[in-house]
């Protein structure tokens, strides 16, 4: 190739900021409002104990994020897509399969609202109903932006709300810093009683969200083209192309190269979501431990305030509302892609929104704790997680499917020490919970 071919060739390749993008909006789920609960009280109820449970969830995260997003690269489908199409001929497998899942979309959308309207309320002493209903329109405004202007401005956008997040949720750790001793304490894997093994399915449940799962495959989807054979390029190279979006451009690119930036964007996003999530646990121990009323959200603000000030605790609330109005849009897409792909059905924005809004709202309206709703919304998740994560460890080491991206046998047993982790924990907390242990 000479100077000026090379020159124009590396003119029209995308940087790699630009590929960046699908894994930080999957990462919104790792800052829901449901992780400030679970996090919040685990800190502020058992101190350093279950900082493990939030490290090792990073870690299977980072993992699973990249099978999914690994999946809707190579085969331009979602996960819900291919296990669609899989089921096709089995409808009431699917159909159950469907059930679970938008029951966890369902519990996930619990968590959002309720989250934003808690913000809401602590910021501007909005009514829990009504914070509810602005967190619901503002999620469909969100959506809206997706649908009508693409993938990436949809993406500056949640990484605008990510950097809100991350200011709110961490400057408290940098103002009050826990003692490294006590970090490195939590560090090793043990729990003490029936409330810690719930708060860390809680954590867990919050930091491996099944709807993430289904989503980052569907905005990789989105976000690159389904892959192609392009004019020009050997088969037998065995890198398949795919087309990425750069602002003003559509560039060929090998599945090899979109593969590997993926790894980056999920480990940048898991860096940041691990970060602000062990930061809230951290906030917690540190200055909430032993302090009454401190596993609720809204005494937690308040004694956020009276330990380290109104600025802090200001800052704390604005990233809940960040955190609520951003995952409540990213778990919505979740929700219609899950329908789609397993039914292909779609169903209007404005009423899939509205139904999906309404037991989020009753919560609020009987006015059951909404702490206590948030973490218990978590442990639902953590049922759900096995059903999104068997068939992707699956699916992705299949060699019919992926081919030559099919998972290494290393990465296939990582994912099922991860199921087998995780279903284990759940039923621990079943036999706990019913045997009164």
């Amino acid at each position: 190739m000479n100077t000026a071919t090379h020159a124009r060739s590396m003119a029209t390749t995308p940087r790699a900021i630009w590929l960046i993008g699908p894994a930080l909006v999957a990462g919104i789920a790792y800052l829901d409002p449901g992780n400030v609960g679970s996090n919040m009280t685990a800190g502020s109820t058992h101190g350093f104990l279950l900082v493990w449970v939030v490290i090792l969830g990073n870690a299977m995260a980072w993992l699973i994020q990249y099978l999914s997003a690994k999946l809707g690269i190579v085969t331009g489908q979602s996960l819900p897509e291919v296990l669609g199409g899989r089921l096709h001929r089995r409808p009431w497998l699917r159909r159950s399969y469907w059930l679970q899942a938008e029951l966890v979309a369902m519990a996930t959308d619990i968590a959002e609202v309720i989250g934003g309207a808690v913000a809401l309320h602590l910021l501007f002493g909005m009514p829990l109903v009504w914070g509810g209903v602005t967190a619901g329109v503002a999620s469909i405004l969100l959506l809206f932006v997706q649908s009508r202007y693409g993938a990436r401005l949809f993406e500056v956008i949640i990484i605008g709300l990510i950097v809100i997040i991350a200011v709110g949720f961490t400057v408290g750790v940098f103002i009050a810093p826990p003692s490294l001793g006590s970090v490195l304490g939590g560090l090793v894997p043990r729990v003490t009683d029936t409330s810690s093994v719930l708060l860390a399915a809680s954590i867990l449940g919050a930091t491996i969200m099944p709807h993430a799962i289904y989503a980052h495959s569907a905005l990789s989807r989105d976000r690159f083209a389904p892959p192609t054979t392009a004019k020009g390029v050997d088969a037998s190279s065995g890198l398949t192309p795919g087309i990425a979006h750069e602002p003003g451009t559509a560039t060929i690119l090998s599945t090899e190269r979109l593969v590997r930036i993926t790894r980056i964007d999920v480990a940048v996003a898991m860096a940041i979501a691990g970060s602000v999530n062990l930061a809230l646990l951290l906030l917690a121990a540190t200055t909430l431990s032993a302090v009454p009323g401190t596993d609720e959200l809204e005494g937690a603000y308040r004694a956020i305030g009276a330990v380290l000030g109104p600025v802090v605790a200001t800052l704390f609330a604005v990233g809940l509302l960040a955190s609520g109005l951003a995952s409540t849009a990213v778990g919505a897409y979740a929700g219609a892609e899950i329908m789609q792909g397993l039914l292909r059905i779609r169903v209007p924005l404005l009423l899939r929104r509205t139904v999906t809004l309404l037991p989020a709202l009753g919560i609020l309206g009987v006015g059951l704790d909404p702490t206590q709703a948030l973490v218990l919304s978590q442990v639902v998740l953590s049922f759900g997680i096995p059903f999104a994560l068997v068939p992707l460890v699956a699916l992705t080491a299949n060699r019919a499917l992926l081919g030559q991206w099919r998972n290494t046998a290393l990465t296939t047993a990582a994912g099922i020490v991860a199921s087998v982790f995780i279903t284990g924990l759940n039923t621990v907390l079943l036999w706990l919970v019913f045997t009164g242990g």
